[in-house]
Formats: C-alpha cells, structure tokens, sequence
C-alpha cells in the first residue's frame, strides 16, 4: 500500500443496488492512482441495505477505506462535510455513489490539484444521457439558479469536485444550517478550474434526487445566498402603491360619473385582498429569514455519525504513521 494522497468522499443513501460496480471502478481508480487512494463511504440514514453491504465488503476491499453511517438522513451536504472532515489524504474529491459522473473524472481532478493548477476543481456536465423526462426539470432548475442565485454557474450545474487541503479546510469552517454546498464553493473563490464531462445513464435504482428536494435546494441557496426575495417584495410594495393611487383615480372618476351606486364597497374590498396578500408575503419572507438565522444560533451540530469503521488497509496506514 503507498502512503494515502487522495481521498474520494462517497455520499450514499439508496445506492444499495449500484454498490458492486462502485467498489469495482474504485478498486480500478486506486490502481490507477498507484494505490495511494483512501475511499470515505458516508451512509446517510439511508433504509436499504446499504450499511450493511459496505461493512460486509469493508476487509476485503484492496485500498483504504473509512465507513461512516449517519444517525439519520442529514442530507448530502451533511454526508459530505462528514467525509471531508475524516478523510486523510492531501487531494479530495467528492463523487456520487451511483456512478452516473464517470470515476475518470477523478483522474483529471486529482491530476489538476497534485501540479497545483488549482485549489478546487469542477465538474461541469456537458451533456447527459439521462431521459427528456430529467434532463428538462434539471435544465430549468439550473437555469433558475444562475439568474436567482449564482450568475457565474455553470449552465449544466456542478454535482462533482475537488479540492486541495487548503480548500478543503476553509470549506469546513463554515457550519451554516440550511445552506448550499456548490454555493459556498463559488463564494470561498480560490482557483477553480472546470472539467466537462458526459452524465452517464443510470443502470441501477432511481434518483433520490426528487423534485421536493430540489425545490428545497433552490430555496436554501436562494436565502442563504442572495436578498432576491428581500428585493422582490419591495418590488411588490412599489407595485402595490401605484395600483393603489390609480385604482384610487378610477374610483374617484367613477364616482364624479354616478358609475358606483355603493360608494366605497369595491374599492375596500380590493384594497382589503390585495395588501391582505402582499402583507402575508413579506411576513413570510421575513420570517424565513428570521427562523435561518435563529437555526444558526442553535449552534447544533450539521450531522450525528452513529458508526465509524475502518478498513484493515486503513488501520495500517493509521500504524506506520
């Protein structure tokens, strides 16, 4: 075994079908990598069996690994900050579990970060072969988070990256409840360098990707990183006073022309629903913002691990150091 250089952070929650080809392409990354690959399995409260495959599989895998299971479902950027902060090697990269980033893109990463290149590398999807049925929602949510959120994202989005320590260590410094992992990548700055790449076809399971989390996602960049919707409802307000002074002006001729036979009945109840609505709308967004901050000062901890399992390739490393 050489000394451990590069840690690849795996998130995995419902991957229990794709683990067999993932521990295949891994043990091929670590070959290629001279067998200085150590592999950090973060398991986020996933249901299945997937814990499970991993600690099975754990003692016979060929390079050094680290298996972590989560209390509960944290979320990915949990899962991530969970392995980031565990693992060992001077160059990091974070991949999904289910393949569809090709693991050669590791390659290019790693390759980058070693010659000092960059401090964090990126993976932009050029293309994908998933079905019209995702590639249209996953089109329209990046489109929506370059002009709401992060003008300068990539127009496929960003899933994959890496990093050097330097980066790495400036990235977990910054504990925010409810926030975006790609976000706080493009605010940290450093050098970045993009990498395209193809999305591959799922082959196993479906996407936990869904659209309850998407929308999630945006909302928590969207507050955590702009005052878009601070700005909209002012927007709104200035919108509101205009209507107002001419709905007053049409009451007003309609009154001097005997057009309004109940003076004031429409005029109060338009008032009435209009502002009723807009003032719920800034109560709401105020106290978004409101309850953000509070869950910050909490001071919770982002993710509980349960387990934390090495491998014996692991335990060697950890000896002869």
């Amino acid at each position: 075994m050489g000394s451990l250089k590069y840690s690849v952070i795996i998130p995995v929650y419902k991957n229990e079908e794709s683990i067999p080809r993932l521990l295949t392409a891994l043990a091929d990354l670590d070959t290629q990598l001279e067998h200085s690959l150590e592999v950090v399995f973060v398991v986020d409260g996933s249901p299945d069996r997937s814990f499970m495959l991993l600690e099975q599989r754990l003692p016979e895998l060929p390079f050094s690994a680290q298996l972590v299971g989560h209390s509960r479902n944290f979320g990915s950027f949990a899962a991530i900050r969970s392995g980031l902060n565990i693992a060992k090697g001077e160059f990091f990269a974070v991949m999904a579990a289910d393949l569809q980033e090709p693991p050669e893109l590791l390659l290019s990463f790693f390759a980058s970060l070693a010659t000092d290149e960059c401090d964090v590398a990126l993976g932009n999807r050029a293309a994908r072969e998933d079905p019209l049925s995702s590639r249209i929602p996953s089109h329209v949510f990046w489109s929506l988070y370059r002009k709401l959120v992060l003008p300068e994202m990539p127009p496929g989005g960003v899933d994959i990256f890496g990093c050097n320590r330097v980066f790495r260590d400036q990235l977990l410094r910054l504990e925010e409840s409810r926030s975006s992992l790609v976000a706080l990548i493009f605010w940290l700055g450093f050098r970045r360098k993009l990498f395209e790449y193809k999305r591959l076809e799922r082959q196993e399971g479906v996407s936990g990707w869904t659209f309850k989390k998407k929308v999630d996602y945006m909302l928590d960049s969207i507050f955590a990183f702009t005052d878009y919707p601070v700005r909209l409802l002012v927007r709104l307000g200035l919108t509101g006073c205009i209507f107002s002074v001419l709905l007053a002006l049409m009451v007003m001729v309609g009154h001097l022309l005997g057009s309004i036979t109940v003076p004031g009945y429409a005029t109060i109840i338009i008032a009435v629903l209009f502002f009723g609505a807009l003032n719920t709308l800034g109560i709401g967004i105020v106290g978004t913002y409101a309850w953000r901050a509070y869950e910050n000062t909490k001071k919770r901890p982002l993710a509980i691990i349960a387990r934390h399992l090495v491998s014996p390739h692991a335990s060697q490393d950890q000896d002869a150091k």
